[in-house]
């Protein structure tokens, strides 16, 4: 097992690697010059020639690809000349509001979802059942946006329970867990709804077995027979499947941060798509690759700890 999961740490670096590589060349793909997009339509020739060397574009690709791979080395995204700051400095704070939010948006949604999804499969085409896959149902069918806009209203316009938009003081952690709950229960509602039919169909497959038919048969009590034996099974798939989820669910914070005004990576990046902004937009995108990477990394490792049957050799 640990075999394993050393190797599958020591292959992070080239999926990196790889993943960056793409990286760079879509973001070159992008139409318009960046030179132009900071001086301005009405820069001069001269001008601009002087812009794209200071901010390398005047090198072959090749180059240009060398220098970007040995900054990742370092850990180094470059310098952003329009702000003439590091990138990772200015967009490690986002990155972190970025996290926060899927991390607080899983929570809620397992909590939410695995009661949900037990109660369904034990009260089988009950009414309870019904209701429970009904409330999944809407939770798939409308957007994040949508869901973000209408829990605003209720409880920001007209309740004023919660912040309108912003994330809070980034020194302050309760402001910041304040600006947090509408946003991370936005997405943790449809990532409870992802959950709970998960754990139900799993569930459901689970309590057919023949071990949980035995031990009704010894006399154990629902409850032990339930929560000891066919949860816990049933979590091996669901706490695996939900992890691999938060990548979906990271990629959902983008649109859900410019609704709700929160000073995340996403607002960053389509800003910078508009400046034609290469090094915020790859560096941007390099983080949010990382982090991918990292999350299956942990879905991997963890496998091994709550499936100790699998073979990895």
């Amino acid at each position: 097992m640990y075999a394993y999961i050393v190797r599958r740490i020591l292959k992070v670096f080239p999926t990196i690697f790889f993943v960056a590589t793409i990286i760079f060349l879509a973001v070159r793909a992008l139409a318009g010059d960046p030179a132009i997009a900071l001086l301005g339509d009405d820069a001069g020739a001269e001008a601009v020639t002087a812009m794209r060397e200071q901010l390398g574009l005047n090198k072959p690709l090749y180059l240009q690809y060398l220098n970007m791979l040995w900054d990742l080395v370092r850990l180094d995204l470059g310098d952003d000349v329009f702000r003439g700051q590091p990138v990772l400095e200015i967009l490690a704070r986002p990155f972190y509001y970025t996290i926060e939010l899927t991390i607080a948006a899983t929570i809620i949604g397992v909590l939410i979802g695995i009661p949900l999804g037990v109660v369904s499969a034990i009260y089988w085409r009950s009414t309870i059942d019904a209701s429970s896959r009904i409330i999944a149902l809407l939770g798939f069918s409308f957007p994040t946006f949508f869901i973000g806009i209408v829990l605003m209203y209720v409880f920001s316009f007209k309740l004023r329970w919660f912040p309108i938009v912003g994330g809070g003081d980034y020194d302050d952690f309760f402001d910041r867990m304040y600006h947090l709950v509408l946003p991370a229960f936005t997405l943790g509602i449809i990532k409870a709804s992802f959950v709970m039919r998960l754990t139900r169909s799993n569930m459901l497959s689970v309590l057919q077995e023949d071990y949980i038919v035995t031990a009704r048969s010894k006399g154990l009590s629902e409850f032990k027979v339930v929560g000891k034996h066919a949860l816990r099974n049933t979590l091996i798939v669901v706490v695996t499947m939900t992890l691999a989820y938060m990548i979906f669910t990271l990629g959902g914070t983008i649109a859900l941060e410019i609704v709700y005004g929160r000073p995340g990576i996403g607002a960053h990046l389509v800003q910078a798509i508009a400046e034609r902004n290469y090094a915020i937009v790859q560096g941007g995108l390099i983080l949010f690759s990382i982090g991918v990477v990292f999350i299956n990394l942990t879905t991997d490792i963890l496998y091994t700890f709550i499936d100790p049957r699998i073979s990895y050799e």
